[in-house]
């Protein structure tokens, strides 16, 4: 079923963090974690969109977190949409081709809020994500045995 963006999640804005302290909670941002504070905008499952620089650095995350200003995060409709799900679908988009900002790369939420997503029924959202799984489990442990060799 096709729908728009703003149909699965609320696109929300990120805040500085400039007044954080130092804590556990994962700052995140364009490029990725930051650092770590004391407080969090959001606990859950959300995609992150960047809002300013490299657009297509869509990340993933779960828990408590905070991000950034240049960073939007979603609150997900997990009735319509498996956050994960969402996730992969949103990666095939070319975020950069909808660039409107001049100087600096930009999103905007009316834009993201109008694009068109196509979202299969639940079930079929859980069959796929089991199949990707898998790969994701190998990548992510080879990434960690790729970093402890070069540590």
């Amino acid at each position: 079923m096709k729908y728009k963006l703003k149909e699965l999640a609320q696109i929300q804005y990120g805040k500085d963090h400039k007044k954080l302290k130092d804590g556990n909670i994962p700052v995140f941002g364009t490029g990725g974690l930051m650092r770590y504070g004391d407080n969090y905008l959001f606990e859950g499952d959300s995609v992150l969109i960047p809002r300013k620089g490299s657009l297509n650095n869509l990340q993933f995350v779960t828990g408590k977190f905070w991000t950034v200003d240049t960073l939007f995060w979603t609150k997900i409709d997990v009735e319509k949409v498996i956050p994960k799900y969402l996730f992969y679908v949103l990666k095939r988009f070319d975020f950069a081709q909808m660039n409107v900002g001049s100087a600096v790369p930009s999103l905007t939420t009316a834009l993201l809020n109008e694009l068109e997503v196509e979202i299969p029924d639940i079930n079929l959202q859980k069959s796929i994500l089991n199949k990707i799984f898998p790969f994701e489990s190998q990548i992510t442990n080879l990434s960690e045995l790729n970093d402890n060799l070069v540590a």
